[in-house]
């Protein structure tokens, strides 16, 4: 009885000891879900780093910095991935963040990027997808857009919530100025609906019917083209040009386990990592794929403008913007 007792504890003590140390990180749900990049790229990773990689989804990219500022400096994270551009500032000033200490030199992206903090992933543009079955001719800039017949409507994000949302608040921003409030005024009348997330206003909405225009991504139709195998969802391009999203990760300051959070965020910038995004993130891959890019990549918009504001900029004016839109759309 004494040695199966011992045993039984020898074989569960090498079960232990194999699995490693446990990596996680917060993330957003479409990234873990099963048609996302977070199971292969769990696999990947834990094929070569003798660890347990655990994904904790949140509600969304917004969401991920708010749990930071709850758990502060008792959050046991290792890495945060899906914060993007515009929220990079005030992630930062949280004083949670470490330095990545990686080499970035193999990110391609339309802007310059140089942070010893925030390691990009993907990248993409904010658009308007359209169904062409109800929409054949859908606006072709944001000025269209606001002076377009009263009965074509939208779904918009909430820019409190939503990445999305808070990429448009920027585009409309970038492209109007002061007179971006007036703007959202005369937009008013196409907004169907301004819903929480992206999820809702694409797959609850837009895929039912309820609107011919939805704000997403330039990239969204990639996917429908070569899963789906559909040309009937496209992005309108937009003279004014369109705004730029950025994907990052960081690695917390606390984290239990510093070295293997590093080797996490060198591995995002392989291939094995990488060759994930287009087609389950549907977003741009922040190396450069060669042939391993999907062929529909090449049938996707072109911004005639990269349309961009600084991380800085966004932290300093975001709160002064969002109340002049709530002010805008509350009449």
């Amino acid at each position: 009885m004494a040695r199966l007792l011992f045993l039984i504890l020898l074989t569960l003590s090498a079960s232990l000891a194999w699995a490693g140390p446990t990596l996680t990180v917060y993330t957003y749900p479409s990234f873990v879900s099963e048609w996302g990049p977070g199971p292969a790229v769990k696999q990947a990773f834990e094929a070569q780093c003798d660890c347990t990689l655990e994904f904790v989804a949140l509600d969304s990219s917004v969401a991920i910095l708010h749990r930071l500022r709850l758990e502060g400096e008792s959050c046991t994270a290792d890495v945060v991935l899906g914060l993007d551009a515009n929220t990079l500032s005030d992630a930062r000033q949280t004083g949670l963040l470490a330095p990545h200490d990686i080499d970035t030199s193999a990110v391609r992206l339309p802007v310059d990027w140089q942070d010893d903090t925030f390691v990009p992933y993907d990248w993409g543009y904010f658009a308007f997808v359209y169904d062409t079955q109800q929409l054949p001719d859908p606006p072709t800039s944001l000025d269209a857009l606001i002076n377009a017949p009263e009965n074509l409507k939208i779904i918009i994000e909430d820019p409190r919530t939503s990445t999305p949302g808070l990429g448009f608040l920027l585009w409309m921003r970038k492209v109007y100025g002061d007179q971006a409030p007036a703007k959202w005024q005369a937009l008013q009348k196409h907004i169907l609906t301004v819903t929480k997330g992206w999820s809702d206003a694409y797959f609850s909405l837009f895929m039912n019917g309820e609107a011919p225009m939805v704000l997403s991504y330039s990239t969204s139709p990639a996917y429908h083209m070569a899963v789906d195998n559909t040309d009937r969802y496209q992005a309108a391009p937009f003279d004014e040009g369109h705004y730029l999203q950025v994907e990052v990760a960081a690695r917390l300051r606390n984290s239990p386990h510093p070295e293997l959070a590093r080797k996490f965020l060198q591995f995002m910038l392989t291939p094995a990592f990488q060759r994930e995004i287009p087609l389950k993130n549907v977003m741009y891959p922040a190396i450069d794929l060669g042939d391993e890019l999907p062929d529909v990549f090449d049938r996707l918009i072109e911004p005639s403008r990269t349309l961009y504001f600084e991380p800085q900029t966004v932290a300093e004016h975001r709160k002064a913007w969002i109340d002049e839109w709530l002010n805008a759309t509350a009449r």
